[in-house]
Formats: structure tokens, C-alpha cells, sequence
């Protein structure tokens, strides 16, 4: 039989989520953000989970294709643009609306031969310092993107660094607004945090209130159901539920005494007698070596805890808040147990020191995974 280790994609997790994130916005078109192979839920698995988006975004061609092959005939956005020339041929033929971010890009499109105006984003650096034309460049790029006969609707957009903490998206937005305040196109401002803590928020311009929402907004954790802003906000507070379970069984149990050391490097030492089990989980697949001692899991939907260092295969288990846990039990790493107890992703990030989206994107692919509907 196959290693009890395995990764459930829950589907109707994925509509709840993106219908709370709906709800937080309002009147605007939601693009559901799909790269990473759909945050590592698998974009063939998370797929019907996600159609009620108005559009996906992501970062590669292929993973459009998939999603062309999947049947969605509505929109697809690159968010970090094309790369190569040739790149404008793949978008013409499956229709992709792409991200412009730097002069390069507003080059290939001069130079490209097209029927078909392209659709594009173009993106203000407005504090972020990742991708983007600086406020003082912006509305010289959006002058040369309305002159070419390349490209057809031209959209403006940003990103917020500090939408999940205490200093905020104002400064960005009223970077963005004033820039913007008399430039055609629909915006696309929101990430996650800054729909779920700012969906109310607008700032004041000469032509009008620009509000955070806007146009389109673009959840993408919340959408898989780990809060952005954590800890100062949990899933619950949000209203979100858990998408993807990674569950396993104990393969074995050990009898310890006081002073029995457990795992390379005995970084843990049993207190006095004890039971541990050991699961079918370790960092080949996924799952963070870093999490120390005291981590959570579930056995058989009771909360434990990790003793000891993650190993490549395995990871040893106090029971001792189960004792009638054995050969066969059923771990939950994160997610839901049968129970329908719920481990969240981010309590177990956090103990890792990182945060739930690394944990989803990494698991491995020797875990097998599939969807409940």
C-alpha cells in the first residue's frame, strides 16, 4: 500500500472562501490568484472550487494553458507580465491579459506583430519597491502603452506591502490615486489583507473618492483559507475555513522512561515516563524542519504535540493527551481531522517561524493529493 501521508483539497472550503471574499468587495470583479500551482493546492484540483471568480491570475504560461484546457474561457492575467518576446505570442493565442511593469516590456510590445490589441495592467511601484514604473514614471509609461496599436485597454494597478500591519495602505493609496486621478482604466488595488482589514477604506481626489476595492480586487491566501495577518487574526476571525488537509497515520510507538532522548541530536528529553508515536511526515515532504518541540498536531482529532527534531520521513508525537492512540492513528498536520477538529496552517507556520503560504507551496510531490467536493 502506498505511504499513509496525504494531502485532501478541500473544494467546498475553496467556495466559501472566495464568496467571503466577494462579500468584502463589494461591487468589484474578483480575480482568484492561482500561481504557485494554485498556492501548491494543485490548479486542476482547486479549479471548480475557484470558477465563480470573475478571473485567475498567475504567473506562467503553461499554468494558463491548464486552465484554458480546463475549460475557463474568461479572463487570465500574468501578474508579473511576459519575459521574452515570444511570450506575446502565447498571449494572443490563448487570449491573456498581462501585467507591464518596466520599458522592456512596453518595448516588446512595439516591436510585436498582432491582429488582436493586447489587454494590460500597468503597474505603479508605489512604496512596494518590487515591480513597477516609480509614481515620477508612471503616466509616462501609461502615454506610451495608449499610443501603440498593440495594446487595446489599459488598466493601472498596485500592490500594498503593509496592508497586514499597523502602518497601513494609506500612504500607498494616495501615492496611487493622485497619479492616477485622471487616467482612463479600471484599477486593481486589493491583495488579501487589504480586503479583509482595509475593504472600506477610499482616499479623496480631485476627481473623486478612489476607493480600495476599485475595479478588481485579488485575495489570494484568504482564498485558501490562512489568515494575512496572523496572529493578530485567525481564520475564524475572518470567516474562512481550512482548504487543504495534510494528514498521516502513526507508524509506530515507543515506550520512554525519564531521561530517553528522542530524534537526531536529542533535542528533546523525556521528563519522566512517557508514550510517543512516530508518523509518516517529515521534511521530505513538506513539512518544516524547523518546527520545534511543542508544534501542534492532532491524533485522532485531539490536540498534541511535536517532540523532538523533524526527520526527512518522520516526526515523533507526545500522546500522552490520547493514550488510547496506536498503530494506525490518524495525524493531522494541519487542516481538518475527521473529527472535523481544525488545526490551522498558520499555528503550525508560526512554529516554524514562517508563514502558512510557504507551507502550502512546499509540500512535496511524493505526497499524493485529492479533492473532496
Amino acid at each position: 500500500m502506498p505511504r499513509p501521508i496525504h494531502a485532501l483539497i478541500h473544494t467546498e472550503a475553496l467556495r466559501h472562501n472566495l464568496a467571503q471574499a466577494r462579500r468584502r468587495a463589494g461591487d468589484a470583479r474578483l480575480w482568484a490568484i492561482v500561481k504557485a500551482n494554485a498556492y501548491g493546492h494543485g490548479i486542476e484540483r482547486a479549479f471548480d472550487g475557484l470558477r465563480a471568480a470573475d478571473g485567475f491570475a498567475l504567473l506562467d504560461l503553461d499554468e494558463a494553458a491548464r486552465l484554458r484546457d480546463l475549460g475557463w474561457r474568461g479572463p487570465i492575467l500574468l501578474l508579473e507580465g511576459v519575459f521574452d518576446p515570444r511570450d506575446l505570442e502565447v498571449c494572443s493565442r490563448l487570449d491573456l491579459w498581462h501585467v507591464v511593469h518596466c520599458d522592456a516590456q512596453i518595448d516588446m510590445l512595439a516591436a510585436h506583430k498582432t491582429q488582436q490589441p493586447h489587454r494590460v495592467f500597468l503597474k505603479m511601484n508605489s512604496g512596494m519597491n518590487r515591480l513597477g514604473f516609480k509614481p515620477a514614471r508612471y503616466r509616462a509609461a501609461w502615454m506610451r502603452l495608449d499610443a501603440l496599436p498593440q495594446v487595446g485597454e489599459v488598466s493601472l494597478m498596485t500592490h500594498f506591502s503593509d496592508a497586514d500591519g499597523p502602518r497601513g495602505i494609506a500612504e500607498q493609496m494616495a501615492v496611487f490615486a493622485a497619479v492616477t486621478a485622471d487616467l482612463p482604466g479600471e484599477r486593481s488595488l486589493s491583495n488579501s489583507a487589504a480586503l479583509l482589514r482595509h475593504a472600506d477604506a477610499e482616499v479623496l481626489t480631485d476627481a473623486g473618492p478612489v476607493p480600495v476595492t476599485a475595479d478588481w480586487v485579488r485575495p489570494g491566501i484568504a482564498v485558501y483559507g490562512s489568515a494575512p495577518d496572523y496572529p493578530a487574526h485567525g481564520i475564524a476571525d475572518w470567516g474562512l475555513q481550512p482548504t487543504m488537509t495534510l494528514a498521516t497515520r502513526l507508524i509506530a510507538t515507543q515506550e520512554l522512561v525519564a531521561g530517553d532522548t528522542v530524534g537526531y541530536g536529542s533535542t528533546f528529553t523525556a521528563p519522566g515516563p512517557m508514550r510517543i508515536g512516530i508518523a509518516a511526515c517529515g521534511y521530505a515532504d513538506g513539512y518544516p524542519r524547523l518546527c520545534p518541540t511543542g508544534t501542534p498536531v492532532l491524533v485522532e482529532g485531539v490536540r498534541c504535540r511535536t517532540v523532538g527534531r523533524v526527520s526527512m520521513d518522520m516526526l515523533a508525537v507526545d500522546l500522552g493527551p490520547v493514550p488510547h492512540a496506536g498503530l494506525g492513528s490518524e495525524v493531522t498536520l494541519w487542516g481538518r481531522s475527521r473529527a472535523g477538529v481544525i488545526l490551522p496552517i498558520d499555528e503550525v507556520a508560526a512554529a516554524a517561524g514562517t508563514v502558512g503560504y510557504e507551507l502550502m507551496c512546499a509540500l512535496a510531490p511524493r505526497v499524493g493529493a485529492s479533492t473532496e467536493p
